[in-house]
């Protein structure tokens, strides 16, 4: 039999089941409880087989392995063209889910939405249980119905540390896989294991520390280094996907290939840049869609945390970049737009190629964990590297011009630390702010404002998570040395200084990078002033975390600002890594930017 045939026969709808559960579903605080009510309502749905295996070249049909270059064969030459054939959006291929939800202001709700399961998102997948996604819609809360038809949609990426990321297994809304939460346990709806066919842990970047990392101030727990959770201020779990359901909108959680995947031939195939090449895919399969998926094609709103922040932001960033396009085209991607409406990121850890400079900038003083000082040779040599890059930016800012490695810590201490600091202090009561003062000296609060120097601010924070080289580690032990491997090559440099130190004076990065990392990099395409990025922003980072440096955050938001952009940016007081303090805010501010006014259904 062809394998045309074969997928065919594998493909005809099928009849499930529509359930309706109740349980509780606090805040991504797991999945909901309680007792199952099935209906016995024929509801059509797409054939879909969980728990493929993580093996390179390999798509599934029915039971069957199938060999993806097959499948690429019997497409030859063939684009992919809007959404015709396999990747149109089948609108009756859901089940009927009910679930109670909190939002962001505490208040429950039941929730009743139409939940559309493991799609694969292109025509020639390599790997269907990373490239596939689902779709949460919501049909009625707290008993009336809601017309989701025009809602804006949140792309919710669940990838952290640049690990590969599945939806395959999730049995309802923010289920996507979740490495990394408080205490460096895993969360989420899926198993935490992203890539079962390697070692590695789906957990943390190998190069960052196994603490977790806690704010004085706020209180907000970090999320493990390299983990793509969100915390609240209270160190409670936050899931955007649950949150933007019950807050009306339409839901789309999309996997994607990670750093890790190696297939039994020893060839990693998710390295750079899959990540990023597989979340456009699956916007383009969202846009192809318009009429056929519900909610607001052109009204995408991205999220990701960590890693998953970073590749958030290079959607944003990259929209419409002919320099996918031959990666997109050996996928079967849609013929479609990848361009997002606007863009949500959670302490992205991007920019990686002057990662290592900015970091010893930033943190060059802070001692590690075990109180020893990094390598002050190697920690001077990229700092001072570092000016030049930063002068190269031409950055400007009201009130100080040019923002240079002259400048750059006032800037950063007058724009974010200190309004930080004084949002954080005000919300005291008198008497624990007091207690907070007490505590930290080196705040002068005065007139309902805080002050202090970044040299204070640096002592405040403590030691640092990583060593250095923070990111392009001499070992090759890194999780980005990993992200930038090929072939059955696990690990390489990407940066001159690390590849220089550890070899001759004279070497030369191999000639596929320089373009692989344009492709992973939204400074990048921010420089290039993309015409078809997103026009709005929202950046989030603590000020304690130090996964990266906190000028990641301060080039990528004043970068943007300078091209006219609209950029809500903001660094929460003593939070770690993860945090998120002002969900609410952000599901109110999707709603302000896209324009959206919620209709009640007829």
């Amino acid at each position: 039999m062809s394998l045309t045939k074969l997928l065919t026969l594998f493909s005809r709808p099928n009849y499930v089941r529509k359930h309706k559960i109740r349980g509780r579903d606090l805040r991504g605080r797991g999945s909901g409880r309680g007792r199952d009510i099935v209906k016995h309502r024929a509801v059509k749905r797409r054939s879909v087989v969980l728990g493929i295996g993580a093996t390179a070249g390999v798509a599934a049909a029915g039971g069957f392995a199938l060999s993806a270059q097959a499948s690429g064969e019997s497409e030859s030459g063939a684009k992919a063209s809007g959404a015709s054939g396999a990747l149109a959006f089948d609108k009756d291929a859901y089940t009927e889910l009910t679930t109670t939800i909190t939002d962001a202001a505490g208040d429950e709700h039941e929730v009743k939405y139409h939940f559309y399961k493991a799609i694969t998102y292109v025509t020639k997948p390599v790997d269907e249980k990373y490239q596939s996604l689902n779709v949460s819609v919501p049909v009625e809360m707290d008993g009336k119905a809601v017309d989701a038809t025009g809602a804006p949609i949140l792309l919710a990426n669940s990838v952290g540390g640049y690990m590969p990321s599945s939806v395959a297994e999730a049995t309802g809304v923010g289920g996507g896989e979740m490495t990394g939460g408080p205490g460096g346990g895993a969360t989420g709806g899926a198993s935490a294991s992203a890539a079962p066919s390697t070692s590695a842990s789906a957990s943390a970047s190998a190069s960052a520390s196994t603490g977790t990392g806690t704010g004085s101030g706020s209180g907000s727990g970090g999320v493990q280094s390299g983990g793509n959770a969100m915390v609240d201020a209270q160190g409670e779990m936050v899931n955007l996907g649950k949150l933007a359901l019950v807050t009306g909108y339409v839901v789309v959680e999309p996997g994607a290939r990670g750093r890790t995947l190696v297939d039994s031939d020893g060839t990693y195939y998710g390295t750079a840049p899959a990540a990023i090449v597989d979340l456009k895919a699956a916007v383009r399969y969202v846009r192809a869609n318009k009429g056929r998926i519900p909610g607001n094609t052109d009204r995408i709103v991205s999220s990701g945390t960590s890693a998953g922040g970073a590749l958030s932001a290079l959607l944003g960033a990259s929209g419409d970049s002919p320099l996918y396009d031959k990666y997109l085209k050996e996928l079967g991607a849609a013929d479609a737009s990848d361009a997002v409406f606007a863009s949500g990121d959670w302490c992205p850890i991007t920019d990686l190629e002057h990662a290592d400079m900015a970091y010893e900038w930033n943190w060059g003083a802070n001692k590690l964990s075990s109180g020893s000082l990094v390598d002050r040779t190697v920690s001077r040599e990229l700092s001072t590297a570092f000016a030049d890059y930063q002068a190269s930016l031409k950055l400007r800012a009201k009130g100080f011009g040019a923002v240079t490695a002259r400048n750059l810590d006032e800037y950063l201490v007058k724009t974010y630390l200190e309004p930080s600091a004084t949002k954080y202090l005000a919300a005291l009561s008198d008497s624990d702010r007091a207690t907070y003062l007490a505590a930290n000296t080196f705040i002068t609060w005065s007139g309902g404002r805080a002050a202090f120097s970044w040299a204070d601010f640096l002592t405040h924070v403590g030691a640092r998570k990583k060593d250095t080289p923070a990111f392009d580690a001499f070992d090759l032990s890194s999780g980005e040395n990993n992200l930038f491997g090929t072939g059955t090559t696990k690990a390489r440099h990407f940066t001159l200084y690390s590849l220089r130190h550890e070899g001759s004076a004279s070497a030369r990065l191999d000639s596929d990078l320089p373009g692989k990392i344009d492709l992973m990099n939204p400074m990048h395409f921010i420089e290039k002033r993309n015409p078809a990025r997103s026009k709005h922003w929202w950046i989030r980072v603590g000020t304690k975390d130090s996964d990266t440096s906190l000028t990641v955050v301060g080039n990528l938001a004043l970068s943007l600002e300078n091209l006219g952009d609209d950029v809500d940016a903001f660094m929460y007081w003593d939070g770690a890594h993860g945090s998120n303090e002002d969900p609410a805010d952000f599901m109110a501010w999707i709603a302000k930017v896209t324009g959206y006014k919620k209709r009640s259904a007829k």
